[in-house]
């Protein structure tokens, strides 16, 4: 009876999820469409294209307290509390962002009955007993406050609400004390599958930083064995409900957590809105079509047809939302072909002003920049145009320009600078595969020293998008 319970428990208590993190983006050489987040060009998801770390170790001491038995440690026989204690340790996988399984091993004493067993029995009539326990169980994570999250919710948080259950099996010896002095009620010996037990609870975590959280638990530990209290056999004097039940108590335990992993943020503590791009990519990898566009997106500028006021955008233009070319100084002709971008000027003269010596030309100091994902030096497929027109713009200009990685906030000095290096040196290689002139150009990183938004110190105050536009490369004249 107690084994069927207990699987039926398991199949409610674990959750149960089809998609793991989100896989990185690989071109194939068409023209992203940012409106279906780069569905169709996805890559299988691996260990290497994960973004987020997934393990962590969990360890943390509490005080269990006998509920439900025969023999109490909350307002015993004498109206006083008997505290006992407990220590957990735990191997924990994030399976989403919002569910996770844990694999988590017990152990901890009980005290209950009339009075301490550390002191003399009271009097001849008086009980005491004490519990040795040891419980290996496998529990559901669910994260609430992820799971209840509004999607377009980009604040940072450091505190989140987690729910568990699931069921395992416990050995334990029960010790009773009277009068004439201690003996042992019960053992059951480890582990055997016959003794299961239920767990559920919740708990509170604080993330202290990237690596630490803190988390406070209560958990309810159902032993499904009425000797669990050292009250002795079913029925006996002690033990004198008309039917055996459950002697079940509580577990209130303070611990932490180690994230594992190379990467900067844990699966349990990122943006919600990344779920879908996890179930995008599956979907994709399964050959499912993804109708993102009723009417497709003809000019592939990035906006479907059915709200594109420009269907005819030429390749490699930078368009409004509404899928209109960019015209910055609104002199009639488009970015992509105006050598004047912010002089107005005649169409005639390719967007720049005329004067009695002749055609301006302008001298911009800084190309568009592209941005990077956290922790990572990828160019991304959707950074691909604007790079394509960088190497236009610096073939057809006479200088010669620095290409300058920065980072945000979030890492130590050390590694901000190899990295904004790292993507320095990225955009260098791309621009000199396509054709630019190795002279023409120098690699830079500036690390956390160049920040786009200099607020976001620490990270945390910003929104993400503030951080993600402090991770760039951008150009600069010599």
């Amino acid at each position: 009876m107690k084994l069927s319970l207990a699987i039926a428990a398991l199949a409610l208590a674990i959750p149960t999820a089809s998609y793991a993190q989100d896989s990185t983006a690989v071109s194939k050489g068409e023209y992203p469409n940012t409106f279906s987040s780069g569905s169709a060009n996805v890559s299988p998801f691996t260990n290497q294209s994960k973004r987020f770390n997934d393990w962590s170790i969990s360890a943390g001491v509490g005080v269990p307290l006998l509920q439900s038995a025969d023999l109490t440690s909350i307002k015993n026989g004498n109206g006083k509390n008997l505290f006992g204690y407990s220590a957990y340790v735990s191997i924990d996988k994030a399976i989403t962002h919002a569910f996770g399984i844990n694999l988590q091993y017990d152990r901890g004493e009980t005290r209950q009955g009339w009075f301490n067993t550390k002191d003399a029995a009271p009097d001849a009539a008086a009980v005491g007993a004490r519990t040795q326990y040891d419980a290996i169980s496998l529990l559901g994570d669910i994260n609430f406050s992820n799971l209840l999250r509004r999607v377009d919710n980009h604040s940072p948080y450091r505190w989140a609400l987690h729910g568990y259950a699931g069921i395992g099996t416990i050995a334990y010896r029960a010790y009773q004390k009277t009068s004439k002095g201690q003996t042992l009620a019960t053992e059951i010996k480890p582990f055997q599958l016959g003794s299961m037990f239920m767990q559920a609870g919740a708990g509170l975590k604080f993330k202290i930083n990237r690596r630490i959280d803190l988390e406070g638990r209560l958990m309810y530990v159902v032993t499904g064995d009425d000797e669990f209290d050292g009250g002795g056999m079913a029925y006996s004097d002690i033990n004198k409900r008309s039917e055996q039940v459950s002697d079940n108590f509580f577990n209130a335990t303070l611990g932490l957590s180690v994230k594992l992993g190379k990467h900067e943020s844990h699966l349990m503590w990122h943006d919600p809105l990344q779920e879908i791009y996890y179930k995008l990519d599956v979907l994709a990898n399964k050959n499912q079509d993804i109708e993102v566009c009723k009417k497709g997106d003809a000019d592939n500028d990035g906006v479907c047809d059915d709200w594109d006021r420009q269907l005819d955008t030429p390749a490699g233009a930078r368009v409004d939302g509404a899928g209109v070319a960019l015209d910055t100084d609104l002199d009639g002709v488009i970015d992509l072909y105006d050598k004047c971008v912010t002089v107005p000027g005649p169409v005639e003269n390719n967007g720049c002003p005329t004067t009695t010596t002749g055609p301006v030309v302008e001298t911009e100091t800084k190309l568009e920049g592209i941005e990077f994902d956290l922790n990572s030096d990828r160019i991304l497929p959707s950074n691909t145009p604007i790079l394509n027109n960088a190497v236009n713009y610096i073939n057809s200009s006479n200088g010669a320009y620095n290409v300058i990685g920065a980072t945000d906030t979030r890492g130590t000095d050390a590694y901000n600078q190899k990295l904004s290096q790292r993507r320095a040196n990225n955009v260098k290689s791309y621009l000199l595969k396509n054709g630019v002139q190795s002279g023409k150009l120098n690699a830079i990183g500036k690390g956390e020293k160049d920040l786009k938004y200099p607020e976001c110190e620490p990270a945390t105050k910003c929104p993400e998008w503030k951080n993600r536009a402090n991770r760039r490369v951008y150009f600069e004249a010599k």
